[in-house]
């Protein structure tokens, strides 16, 4: 598939990482020489100087053969204008990245369809619908439902107080009798572990599991967990990640926003009449234990500074809150979160490419979701009748090491499998799978 992304920023770049490692054709449009030449030197990718809003540009990225557009750059005009153009040029879909989050209430009324723009993206808002999910279960770092939670994805910290610390994968078989979890990745550090049975657990991994409804609370018992309601959420930062999230928070918990700009909390006190609005300095630890840190539940740093968000982040857990959460600028720092303390850091260019890569793989797969620093994918499948997965059970298919299959939705219902488990067709299959493999997995489900 040609593919051209314009715009070779930190969401352009890791777009373009995640579909070379596909073998997908990238051409990658750019005026910053500095950017274009760090891409080329580690991507499998074509590179063209010049303005995405050219005409001739866009001629040579021959644009016309383009299954697609993906227009990324910080400039939210020239994304509209480039997707524009570049579908009257012949692009069969195009995707523009927009901050104002106006056109994505209104999309249908601005027919932007018809002006050539097939979908709009605002990683503002995806960060926080991001933490509206992570916010929903309390004492994980991570979780997806799969079919209305017939099956569930969790994700968790190994610490001292974990069952799991220091055993393998094959020493826990018996903390799990009525096999209704699987252990489908472990990261530790920047390393993403496929686990198989001599594989061991170790303090401060985050590892994730499927799991069926009634092998959640084993999994969070096993880590030394448990589930604690959510009532009181401080948010830090009048960001448009903070100011989605408080909105769409609001509705359910009590919100306190803090921001440091006087008038804009004027103007945020407005538009956000659930939520308490207070003025002051976000770097003020003393502000914070003055209004109720350490009655929080939960804590949200999202201010332009990543710094500023992962110390308050570091300061709230000292002072009592049990999820934090964290915005980071550098993509790298995702990977520090098991290390330092901070319960889950989000990075909205990185969910917003993740996001644009399911946006691709549409129709491929029934969902596709990623897990925060882990080098691998989450995919669901559904067995048709010519399937070679129907051929053996699941310890003699042969499938490919560095990906696992989780579970499967059977008639309603989810299991957990193992190597004697047979599939059937119709069965919804959940697949974890690093990017260099899942063609492979594809071809079993084809």
């Amino acid at each position: 598939m040609r593919i051209i992304i314009a715009g070779a920023g930190d969401l352009g770049f890791h777009l373009a990482k995640l579909l070379a490692q596909e073998g997908q054709d990238i051409i990658l449009i750019d005026q910053d020489s500095a950017v274009l030449e760090n891409a080329s030197n580690n991507l499998d990718c074509s590179t063209i100087k010049g303005s995405s809003t050219s005409v001739r540009t866009l001629d040579e990225a021959v644009v016309a053969k383009a299954e697609l557009l993906i227009a990324v750059t910080s400039s939210e005009e020239t994304n509209i204008t480039t997707a524009i153009i570049g579908k009257s040029m012949g692009a069969k879909r195009t995707v523009a990245r927009i901050s104002n989050i106006e056109f994505l209430q209104q999309r249908e009324k601005l027919g932007l369809k018809h002006l050539g723009i097939d979908e709009i993206i605002s990683p503002e808002s995806l960060a926080a619908k991001e933490i509206k999910r992570l916010i929903k279960q309390s004492a994980m770092t991570d979780t997806f439902e799969f079919e209305q939670g017939k099956l569930s994805l969790i994700g968790i910290t190994v610490d001292e107080n974990s069952e799991l610390k220091d055993k393998t994968l094959t020493e826990t078989a018996y903390l799990n009798p009525d096999h209704n979890f699987t252990t489908i990745a472990i990261l530790r550090e920047n390393e993403t572990i496929i686990p198989h049975g001599e594989n061991k657990f170790s303090k401060e991994d985050h590892a994730y599991f499927i799991a069926e409804p009634s092998g959640i609370d084993r999994v969070m018992s096993l880590a030394g967990k448990e589930r604690f309601e959510i009532k009181n959420i401080m948010i830090l930062g009048g960001s448009k990640i903070g100011i989605n999230a408080a909105r769409q928070l609001s509705k359910k918990y009590k919100i306190k926003l803090i921001e440091k700009d006087k008038e804009k909390c004027f103007t945020l006190a407005d538009e956000l009449p659930d939520v308490m609005v207070i003025n002051g300095d976000v770097r003020d630890t003393n502000l914070l234990k003055d209004e109720g840190l350490d009655r929080m539940d939960a804590f949200i740093a999202v201010t332009g500074n990543s710094e500023t968000n992962i110390i308050a982040s570091l300061v709230a857990k000292k002072n009592g809150v049990r999820k934090t959460i964290a915005a980071v600028e550098n993509i790298d720092y995702i990977h520090l979160s098991q290390s330092i303390g901070v319960d889950t850091m989000i990075n909205k260019k990185l969910i917003a490419a993740n996001f644009i890569f399911r946006y691709i793989r549409r129709g491929e797969v029934l969902s596709l979701t990623s897990l925060h620093g882990v080098d691998a994918e989450i995919l669901e499948f559904e067995v048709k009748p010519k399937s070679k997965i129907l051929e053996h059970e699941l310890r003699n298919l042969n499938f490919p090491k560095t990906a696992i299959i989780g579970g499967v939705i059977r008639r309603d219902t989810g299991y957990t499998v193992r190597g004697n488990f047979k599939f059937e067709e119709k069965d919804r299959v959940v697949v974890l799978s690093k990017a260099d493999c899942i063609h492979t997995v594809e071809s079993f489900f084809k």
